[in-house]
């Protein structure tokens, strides 16, 4: 056993706090360093006994944390005693009474908020992570830092992870690279988060890491020399400027190398802008854009630039807050070089994200970024009703995902995730907009609302107050913002229908001499072989209860018989028809799988992996023996395909074959007469639940011809509506064509 000179650890720990004072990038008064003070001690005293896993004392973790806390975050003394005592209450006696008493409320917050990070049990199962993981997001409706603290403690673990088991070593990198790095990339925390992907690297991929390593070693000397030769002859240009600025040489991370040598297949010595040199001036904050261009015009002057790959990052803000101008030139040696131009607060921001942003905002009234961010991941979180997967899929997408930058048609720029549609561009302006677009114009040309956008691109939305969402436009978006709204207005849509489909069935029945009460409303549900009374009433709704089957039901009824058969039959009853209405999501008979975005009908096989029933999240997946093999969305096997054959991945979902949609073309004759397209587009549109997809009417010496194709749920929807049609005047025949 090895020998602890207690005396020496003690004097290393006291250096380590003085040293946590000295690098805070916050200010701290007296009454800070007070509070930094009496966490430190209360953390050595709880902690006392306890030591790592290396055989170090404990604290050394606290400490460590709290450093990256005060120093690469940059936060404040709040976070900064939150992150001493952040395992405090989960490893030791003491509670957060005891710390909200000992210190004060936003402490107290802080630690618990960590506390309930930490108690989330890690599962291999996908789903459960999943589920931890959205439960820990939830923690950024309380306080932002307490994501910010988890990162530096999640950093903290992956430095010291030697002495792990190889399986926890994994499992910790996976989950990193998987969310924490993300996390960090969308916090403005660049340095973190690479931090973060290189040791998740070398934990999930040693070998590679290492060989990486090994070769940015051998080839150090020669970069440093080829960046002195580009330094010195930008740094005579930039001197005769008078410009005051810090040039340095940066070599890009080992995981952004490994992520180009994997997507263009390419060595390492293939992989060119394996570094960036960073040009960082001093400036006032009316100059800051002007210089930036003026340096732009110096490393252009002897560098020939490539026009594709500027990125003006100073006009157009990313939405972390970052700014900044990157330059790729053709350097020495016919090989690439970025140049990245920065002013000392953008630098702040690069590096430190969150935290210097605010030092720099001096309490403007414009909402950075940032905030908007944080606002749709709080309005995300609070009307999710998506599965744990798909939340944290969408969430990765709109964390890591390239931006875009778009205009309005006034001209203003708005940034969207890359991939984002016309119609997510609709939601992204305001819920009320995406709700009722009915048409949307990219570079004043009409598309379709999933067409996806580029950046440049100048996007007008067309809306109608009689437009409603439908069940395809989930598949037309694809930021989580519109995807939550569409649901929520498809329930609210479903339970209105309902309603009207309550008043509908009480009028039929009371024709048919029954009068409806809860023992009626659950004889229908039996007999429609339905789940709830807000199924029936929403069918009844959309008229996929015809009156034939009311009256087979009511017959059925006065045959005493048969009543005395279902009086014996036990069944729980639904909960009552008016409560039923008001339930937020609709149950509904999952009974057909339909794949792709046109919703094909496939031959297809269940996988006996993961036993998918009706009703799972689910996808295809396209075998080279055996078809089309459907697997649950967490099935254990779902990540390894998905990874390794996303090109035989198919699109599926179950769906309710009652609301399936179907075409129906009609072909319309009569008498020409003033305003019959208008009459005839009116009857259709008054009709609930009909699209017209396209309408031609022709006319020729007082005789008009008409063809109309329309989306309808079902026969009785089709056949109101034809008889509507006939009443109009001057129409003579109505008849349904069943081949284009």
């Amino acid at each position: 056993m090895v020998e602890i000179d207690i005396e020496k650890e003690n004097k290393a720990i006291a250096k380590e706090y003085k040293e946590l004072l000295r690098i805070s990038y916050q200010t701290l008064t007296d009454e800070d360093k007070k509070l930094i003070r009496k966490a430190f001690d209360v953390s050595v005293d709880a902690h006392k006994d306890q030591r790592r896993k290396s055989g170090e004392a404990y604290i050394f973790h606290p400490i460590a944390v709290a450093k990256i806390v005060a120093s690469e975050i940059g936060l404040g003394a709040n976070s900064i005693a939150a992150a001493l005592l952040h395992d405090v209450v989960e490893d030791t006696p003491v509670t957060i009474q005891d710390i909200e008493r000992l210190f004060n409320p936003k402490v107290a917050q802080l630690v618990e908020g960590l506390t309930k990070i930490s108690l989330v049990q890690k599962d291999l199962n996908v789903s459960m992570q999943a589920e931890n993981f959205r439960k820990m997001i939830l923690t950024l409706n309380d306080d932002v830092r307490v994501i910010l603290i988890k990162l530096a403690d999640r950093l903290h673990n992956m430095q010291t992870m030697e002495s792990m088991q190889e399986d926890k070593q994994t499992k910790i990198a996976s989950e990193t690279l998987y969310i924490y790095a993300p996390l960090a990339h969308r916090l403005g925390l660049y340095n973190i988060k690479t931090k973060l992907e290189d040791l998740g690297l070398k934990y999930t991929e040693p070998k590679v890491y290492n060989d990486i390593v090994s070769k940015i070693k051998e080839t150090k000397e020669e970069q440093d020399a080829y960046i002195k030769d580009i330094s010195d002859v930008l740094k005579k240009s930039l001197d005769e400027e008078e410009i005051d600025y810090i040039l340095k040489g940066r070599p890009k991370s080992i995981y952004s190398i490994y992520r180009k040598m994997k997507a263009q297949n390419v060595s390492f010595d293939e992989v060119y802008d394996k570094f960036a040199l960073r040009i960082v001036y001093k400036s006032t904050p009316h100059e800051e854009k002007f210089l930036a261009w003026k340096i732009y015009s110096i490393v252009t002057d002897h560098y020939r630039p490539s026009p594709s790959r500027l990125r003006d990052w100073i006009s157009s803000p990313k939405s972390t807050g970052y700014e900044a101008l990157h330059i790729t030139v053709m350097g020495p040696k016919g090989r690439w070089v970025e140049v990245q131009v920065r002013s000392e607060r953008m630098d702040e921001i690069a590096e430190k994200g969150y935290a210097a942003h605010y030092k720099y905002k001096n309490g403007g009234t414009e909402e950075s970024g940032l905030d908007v961010w944080l606002n749709l991941l709080k309005e995300a979180l609070e009307s999710s009703e998506t599965n744990a997967v798909d939340f944290v899929e969408d969430f990765k997408m709109n964390l890591y995902s390239k931006e875009i930058f778009v205009f309005t048609p006034k001209g203003e720029i708005k940034s969207l995730p890359k991939g984002a549609t016309s119609l997510d561009f609709a939601f992204s302006i305001h819920s009320e907009i995406g709700i009722k677009t009915r048409g949307t114009r990219v570079n004043g040309k009409l598309v379709p609302l999933n067409t996806e956008l580029k950046s440049g691109d100048q996007i007008e939305i067309i809306t109608s107050q009689n437009q409603k969402p439908t069940v395809h436009w989930l598949d037309y978006v694809t930021t989580s913002r519109a995807k939550n709204k569409i649901r929520n207005v498809l329930n609210e849509n479903t339970k209105k229908i309902a309603e009207e489909g309550k008043e509908i069935l009480t009028r039929k029945l009371r024709h048919l001499k029954i009068t409806v009460n809860e023992q009626v409303i659950n004889e229908l549900v039996n007999f429609f072989s339905l789940k709830t009374s807000l199924d029936l009433f929403y069918r009844t709704g959309i008229g996929s209860i015809e009156n034939q089957q009311l009256k087979e039901y009511a017959a059925q009824k006065s045959n005493s018989l048969m009543n005395f058969f279902k009086s014996k039959i036990k069944r729980s009853p639904t909960s009552t028809a008016d409560a039923d209405i008001h339930r937020q999501v609709i149950n509904k008979n999952y009974d057909m799988l339909v794949f792709g975005a046109e919703q094909d009908k496939l031959d297809y096989k269940l996988s006996s992996c993961c036993n998918p029933i009706p009703g799972d999240d689910v996808f295809g997946f396209i075998t080279i023996n055996e078809g089309i093999k459907v697997h649950k969305k967490d099935c254990p096997n779902a990540i390894s395909m998905q990874s390794n054959y996303a090109y035989r991945i198919i699109l599926a979902k179950w769906i309710d074959s009652t609301q399936q949609e179907f075409k129906a073309i009609l072909n319309i004759t009569g008498m020409d007469t003033i305003g019959l397209t208008n009459k005839l587009t009116k009857v259709i549109s008054n009709n609930m639940n009909v699209n017209i997809q396209s309408i031609f009417l022709s006319g020729e010496a007082g005789i008009f011809k008409g063809k109309v194709v329309v989306v309808v749920q079902n026969n009785s929807i089709l056949n109101k509506m034809i008889e509507n049609i006939k009443k109009i005047d001057g129409v003579d025949k109505v008849t349904r064509v069943y081949k284009n």
